[in-house]
C-alpha cells in the first residue's frame, strides 16, 4: 500500500544538522525598518484549542501531528517551530489537505474525518510524520507573499535537506504560488493563504496539499 511504503522510505536521513546548513535560493527581500518579532509559529498553532472540528481550512491535524512528534522526540528538529528567534518559512498543510493526503493514500472513497486522517497519519510512525513536518519546513529565510510571487523556478531547501520547487503561475495581475513536490503523479500543492504570523521572524503560508517527499505511484 501506498501508506506503508511512505512509512518505510520517508523515516531516512539525517536532520539534526540540516538546521544549521540549509540555504534558500530565493530573492532577497528588502531589509524592513522595523526590527521583525520574534512571536513562533507554535505559538499561533496552538493559539487554537478547540481541537478537532469541521473547519477544514485551519491546522489541526497539523498542530496535532507536531505535537506528538514532540512529545515523543522532545529534541527532534520539528522543535525549532517553537523558537521564535529563528528565521524560517514554514508551508503549512490545511485540514483538508490532511484529509485528502490520508484518502490518497488508503483509496478511499470518501475523506476521513479529522480525527480520523490524524490517526492514520500518526499511524505512518513518529519517524515519518517528522520527516514529512520537516519537509514543510524552510529555515533561514522569512520568506512573505511579496518574495513569494517573485520566486518562479527558485529550489527551497528544506529542514529535511530535500528541497521543494516555487512554481508561480501568472493571469494579468493575479499570481498563484505552487510548490513542486517529490511526487510526480500528484496534484502539486498551492498556497492558499499567505503571511500567517507576519511581521515576525518566523511566516507560514496555507497550503492545499501535503507535500510529499518521496514520489509514490
Amino acid at each position: 500500500m501506498k501508506i506503508a511504503r511512505l512509512a518505510a522510505r520517508v523515516a531516512v536521513g539525517t536532520m539534526a544538522t540540516v538546521l544549521a546548513t540549509a540555504a534558500v535560493a530565493v530573492p532577497a527581500a528588502q531589509a524592513s525598518a522595523k526590527q521583525p518579532g520574534t512571536r513562533s509559529l507554535a505559538e499561533v498553532l496552538t493559539r487554537d484549542t478547540g481541537g478537532f472540528d469541521r473547519n477544514s481550512r485551519d491546522f489541526d491535524v497539523l498542530t496535532a501531528a507536531v505535537l506528538a512528534v514532540l512529545e515523543a522526540k522532545p529534541n527532534s528538529p520539528v522543535k525549532v517551530l517553537a523558537d521564535g528567534t529563528v528565521a524560517l518559512t514554514a508551508f503549512v498543510p490545511t485540514d483538508a489537505a490532511f484529509r485528502e493526503l490520508v484518502r490518497d493514500l488508503t483509496h478511499a472513497h470518501r475523506l476521513p474525518s479529522e480525527q480520523a486522517a490524524f490517526t492514520a497519519v500518526a499511524g505512518l510512525g513518529i519517524d515519518t510524520v517528522e520527516n514529512v513536518l520537516l519537509y514543510h519546513v524552510v529555515p533561514g529565510a522569512t520568506i512573505d507573499r511579496r518574495v513569494a510571487v517573485k520566486a518562479d523556478g527558485a529550489q527551497l531547501t528544506t529542514a529535511l535537506g530535500a528541497t521543494v520547487e516555487v512554481d508561480v503561475l501568472r493571469w494579468w495581475h493575479f499570481r498563484q504560488v505552487r510548490l513542486v513536490d517529490a511526487d510526480t503523479s500528484d496534484r502539486d500543492a498551492r498556497v492558499v493563504a499567505y503571511d500567517i504570523n507576519k511581521g515576525n521572524r518566523q511566516i507560514a503560508h496555507a497550503v492545499d496539499r501535503v507535500l510529499r517527499p518521496i514520489d509514490l505511484p
